[in-house]
Protein backbone atom coordinates (compact mmCIF):
# COMPACT_ATOMS: atom_id res chain seq x y z
CA UNK A 1 0.00 0.00 0.00
CA UNK A 2 1.05 3.46 -0.44
CA UNK A 3 2.25 5.99 2.24
CA UNK A 4 1.18 9.01 1.12
CA UNK A 5 2.38 10.43 4.95
CA UNK A 6 6.26 9.34 3.78
CA UNK A 7 5.75 11.26 -0.14
CA UNK A 8 4.09 13.75 1.36
CA UNK A 9 7.24 14.67 2.88
CA UNK A 10 9.51 13.56 0.54
CA UNK A 11 7.81 15.91 -1.43
CA UNK A 12 7.93 18.96 0.86
CA UNK A 13 11.77 18.36 1.29
CA UNK A 14 11.84 18.61 -2.55
CA UNK A 15 10.24 21.88 -2.76
CA UNK A 16 12.31 23.39 0.34
CA UNK A 17 15.26 22.35 -1.45
CA UNK A 18 14.53 23.94 -4.62
CA UNK A 19 13.65 27.24 -3.08
CA UNK A 20 17.30 27.01 -0.58
CA UNK A 21 18.99 26.42 -4.08
CA UNK A 22 17.16 29.46 -5.90
CA UNK A 23 17.45 31.56 -2.35
CA UNK A 24 14.09 32.38 -3.17
CA UNK A 25 11.86 33.97 -0.95
CA UNK A 26 8.07 32.34 -1.77
CA UNK A 27 6.29 30.22 -4.37
CA UNK A 28 3.47 31.30 -6.71
CA UNK A 29 1.15 29.21 -8.95
CA UNK A 30 -1.39 29.32 -10.75
CA UNK A 31 -4.76 28.43 -8.85
CA UNK A 32 -6.94 27.06 -11.68
CA UNK A 33 -9.54 25.53 -9.82
CA UNK A 34 -8.69 21.92 -11.19
CA UNK A 35 -6.85 18.86 -8.97
CA UNK A 36 -3.43 19.69 -10.39
CA UNK A 37 -3.36 23.02 -9.28
CA UNK A 38 -4.92 22.22 -6.28
CA UNK A 39 -2.47 19.31 -5.29
CA UNK A 40 0.73 21.59 -6.10
CA UNK A 41 -0.83 24.28 -3.66
CA UNK A 42 -1.46 21.95 -0.91
CA UNK A 43 2.44 20.80 -1.22
CA UNK A 44 3.81 24.36 -1.31
CA UNK A 45 2.01 25.58 1.55
CA UNK A 46 3.21 22.96 3.81
CA UNK A 47 6.57 23.41 2.07
CA UNK A 48 6.91 27.02 2.05
CA UNK A 49 4.36 29.55 4.67
CA UNK A 50 4.66 32.06 1.76
CA UNK A 51 2.84 30.80 -0.99
CA UNK A 52 0.27 32.52 -3.16
CA UNK A 53 -1.85 30.98 -5.76
CA UNK A 54 -3.21 33.43 -8.60
CA UNK A 55 -6.06 32.76 -9.77
CA UNK A 56 -5.87 33.63 -13.91
CA UNK A 57 -9.85 33.84 -15.53
CA UNK A 58 -9.55 34.78 -18.92
CA UNK A 59 -12.64 34.77 -21.38
CA UNK A 60 -14.43 31.55 -20.41
CA UNK A 61 -17.33 31.85 -17.90
CA UNK A 62 -16.34 28.25 -16.05
CA UNK A 63 -13.23 30.24 -15.13
CA UNK A 64 -15.01 32.79 -13.38
CA UNK A 65 -17.90 30.42 -12.20
CA UNK A 66 -17.15 26.85 -11.09
CA UNK A 67 -13.00 27.09 -11.40
CA UNK A 68 -12.94 30.22 -9.36
CA UNK A 69 -15.15 28.66 -6.39
CA UNK A 70 -13.22 25.50 -7.06
CA UNK A 71 -10.35 27.41 -6.61
CA UNK A 72 -11.11 29.32 -3.44
CA UNK A 73 -12.34 26.84 -1.70
CA UNK A 74 -9.11 24.56 -1.62
CA UNK A 75 -7.10 27.69 -0.68
CA UNK A 76 -9.31 28.41 2.27
CA UNK A 77 -9.16 24.86 3.63
CA UNK A 78 -5.65 24.77 3.59
CA UNK A 79 -4.86 28.36 4.15
CA UNK A 80 -3.25 29.60 1.04
CA UNK A 81 -3.18 33.32 0.15
CA UNK A 82 -5.23 33.74 -2.90
CA UNK A 83 -4.94 36.60 -5.51
CA UNK A 84 -6.89 37.05 -8.44
CA UNK A 85 -6.78 38.93 -12.14
CA UNK A 86 -8.59 38.75 -15.15
CA UNK A 87 -7.19 38.41 -18.57
CA UNK A 88 -9.87 38.97 -20.59
CA UNK A 89 -8.85 42.73 -21.73
CA UNK A 90 -4.97 41.37 -22.25
CA UNK A 91 -6.27 39.05 -24.61
CA UNK A 92 -8.45 41.12 -26.28
CA UNK A 93 -5.74 43.35 -26.21
CA UNK A 94 -3.64 40.61 -27.88
CA UNK A 95 -6.03 39.04 -30.18
CA UNK A 96 -6.72 42.91 -31.80
CA UNK A 97 -2.91 43.51 -31.91
CA UNK A 98 -2.61 40.63 -33.88
CA UNK A 99 -5.07 42.28 -36.45
CA UNK A 100 -3.42 42.46 -39.78
CA UNK A 101 -0.48 40.64 -38.89
CA UNK A 102 -2.01 36.90 -39.36
CA UNK A 103 -5.26 35.29 -39.20
CA UNK A 104 -5.61 33.40 -35.36
CA UNK A 105 -6.96 29.82 -35.82
CA UNK A 106 -8.37 27.76 -32.88
CA UNK A 107 -5.29 27.00 -31.81
CA UNK A 108 -3.43 29.69 -32.03
CA UNK A 109 -5.91 31.74 -30.09
CA UNK A 110 -6.51 29.80 -27.61
CA UNK A 111 -2.27 28.90 -26.25
CA UNK A 112 -2.66 32.96 -25.76
CA UNK A 113 -4.45 31.95 -22.82
CA UNK A 114 -2.20 29.70 -20.74
CA UNK A 115 1.16 31.96 -22.16
CA UNK A 116 -0.46 35.41 -20.52
CA UNK A 117 -1.41 32.71 -17.31
CA UNK A 118 2.33 32.18 -17.33
CA UNK A 119 3.32 35.69 -18.07
CA UNK A 120 1.96 36.68 -14.99
CA UNK A 121 3.13 34.51 -12.99
CA UNK A 122 6.97 35.26 -14.06
CA UNK A 123 6.17 38.77 -13.01
CA UNK A 124 4.66 38.27 -9.82
CA UNK A 125 7.77 35.77 -9.21
CA UNK A 126 9.94 38.58 -10.40
CA UNK A 127 8.79 40.96 -8.28
CA UNK A 128 8.73 38.79 -4.74
CA UNK A 129 11.84 36.58 -5.24
CA UNK A 130 9.15 33.30 -5.36
CA UNK A 131 9.64 30.44 -7.56
CA UNK A 132 6.94 29.20 -9.88
CA UNK A 133 5.05 26.22 -9.33
CA UNK A 134 4.54 23.97 -12.13
CA UNK A 135 1.20 22.07 -12.32
CA UNK A 136 1.74 19.53 -14.83
CA UNK A 137 0.73 15.45 -14.26
CA UNK A 138 2.80 12.76 -16.00
CA UNK A 139 -0.60 11.57 -17.94
CA UNK A 140 -0.58 15.51 -19.46
CA UNK A 141 3.44 15.33 -20.09
CA UNK A 142 3.47 11.80 -21.82
CA UNK A 143 0.61 13.26 -23.89
CA UNK A 144 2.03 16.54 -24.63
CA UNK A 145 -1.15 17.67 -23.76
CA UNK A 146 -0.10 21.78 -22.07
CA UNK A 147 1.03 24.56 -24.10
CA UNK A 148 4.40 24.96 -25.17
CA UNK A 149 6.19 27.78 -22.76
CA UNK A 150 2.77 28.19 -21.25
CA UNK A 151 1.40 25.76 -18.52
CA UNK A 152 4.66 23.53 -19.39
CA UNK A 153 6.70 25.93 -18.01
CA UNK A 154 7.75 26.79 -14.23
CA UNK A 155 11.01 26.32 -12.26
CA UNK A 156 9.84 23.24 -10.16
CA UNK A 157 7.50 21.18 -10.36
CA UNK A 158 6.25 18.80 -7.52
CA UNK A 159 3.92 16.31 -9.40
CA UNK A 160 4.80 15.70 -12.78
CA UNK A 161 5.94 11.92 -11.98
CA UNK A 162 2.02 11.44 -10.73
CA UNK A 163 -0.54 10.34 -13.30
CA UNK A 164 -4.00 11.66 -13.03
CA UNK A 165 -5.21 8.59 -11.53
CA UNK A 166 -2.26 9.00 -8.71
CA UNK A 167 -3.49 12.76 -8.02
CA UNK A 168 -6.89 11.77 -7.13
CA UNK A 169 -5.85 9.35 -4.76
CA UNK A 170 -3.43 11.86 -3.23
CA UNK A 171 -5.52 14.63 -2.97
CA UNK A 172 -8.26 11.79 -0.98
CA UNK A 173 -5.21 11.12 1.34
CA UNK A 174 -4.78 14.62 1.81
CA UNK A 175 -8.90 15.38 2.20
CA UNK A 176 -9.40 18.07 -0.63
CA UNK A 177 -12.79 19.49 -1.25
CA UNK A 178 -14.85 16.61 -3.11
CA UNK A 179 -15.39 19.01 -5.84
CA UNK A 180 -11.79 19.13 -7.11
CA UNK A 181 -11.85 15.20 -7.08
CA UNK A 182 -15.45 15.03 -8.78
CA UNK A 183 -15.22 17.87 -11.83
CA UNK A 184 -14.32 16.36 -15.51
CA UNK A 185 -10.79 17.85 -15.90
CA UNK A 186 -10.47 20.86 -18.27
CA UNK A 187 -8.10 23.59 -18.88
CA UNK A 188 -11.30 26.18 -19.25
CA UNK A 189 -9.77 27.04 -22.51
CA UNK A 190 -13.20 27.37 -24.48
CA UNK A 191 -16.79 26.84 -23.23
CA UNK A 192 -17.76 23.41 -22.56
CA UNK A 193 -13.71 21.87 -23.49
CA UNK A 194 -13.10 18.81 -21.07
CA UNK A 195 -9.19 17.65 -21.47
CA UNK A 196 -10.45 13.79 -22.19
CA UNK A 197 -13.00 15.08 -24.88
CA UNK A 198 -10.60 16.97 -26.96
CA UNK A 199 -7.86 14.23 -26.94
CA UNK A 200 -10.33 11.46 -27.78
CA UNK A 201 -9.35 9.12 -24.84
CA UNK A 202 -9.66 8.59 -21.00
CA UNK A 203 -7.49 9.34 -18.52
CA UNK A 204 -7.84 6.22 -17.37
CA UNK A 205 -7.37 4.52 -20.41
CA UNK A 206 -3.86 7.10 -20.45
CA UNK A 207 -2.75 5.55 -17.05
CA UNK A 208 -3.55 2.26 -17.90
CA UNK A 209 -0.79 2.21 -20.81
CA UNK A 210 2.04 4.16 -18.55
CA UNK A 211 1.27 1.10 -16.00
CA UNK A 212 2.04 -1.30 -18.70
CA UNK A 213 -1.54 -2.45 -18.88
CA UNK A 214 -3.10 -3.39 -22.09
CA UNK A 215 -5.87 -0.73 -23.83
CA UNK A 216 -7.85 -1.11 -26.84
CA UNK A 217 -6.07 -0.62 -30.35
CA UNK A 218 -8.31 2.86 -30.36
CA UNK A 219 -6.84 3.74 -27.22
CA UNK A 220 -3.26 3.18 -28.01
CA UNK A 221 -3.72 4.90 -31.42
CA UNK A 222 -4.54 8.02 -30.04
CA UNK A 223 -1.70 7.68 -27.18
CA UNK A 224 0.97 6.85 -29.57
CA UNK A 225 -0.50 9.57 -31.91
CA UNK A 226 -0.41 12.56 -29.48
CA UNK A 227 2.98 11.24 -28.02
CA UNK A 228 4.90 11.33 -31.21
CA UNK A 229 4.21 14.73 -31.97
CA UNK A 230 4.76 16.44 -28.86
CA UNK A 231 8.24 15.57 -28.46
CA UNK A 232 9.48 18.87 -28.84
CA UNK A 233 7.68 20.03 -25.91
CA UNK A 234 9.52 18.26 -23.19
CA UNK A 235 13.06 19.43 -25.15
CA UNK A 236 14.96 22.58 -24.70
CA UNK A 237 15.51 23.99 -28.24
CA UNK A 238 17.91 22.86 -30.40
CA UNK A 239 20.99 25.02 -30.55
CA UNK A 240 23.32 24.73 -33.53
CA UNK A 241 26.89 23.66 -32.73
CA UNK A 242 25.46 21.65 -29.50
Amino acid sequence: MRDYEKEKEARISFIREKLAEARASGIVYGNSGGKDSALTGILCKLACENTVGICLPCESSRNFGEDMADGMAVAEKFGIETRVMDLTAVKQAMTGALTGVTELNTAASTNINPRLRMTALYAVAAAENRLVAGTGNRSERYMGYFTKWGDGACDFNPIGDLTVTEIYAFLRYLEAPENIIRKAPSAGLFEGQTDEGEMGVSYAAIDRFLAGEAVSPEEQAVIDRYHARSGHKLRLPPVYGE
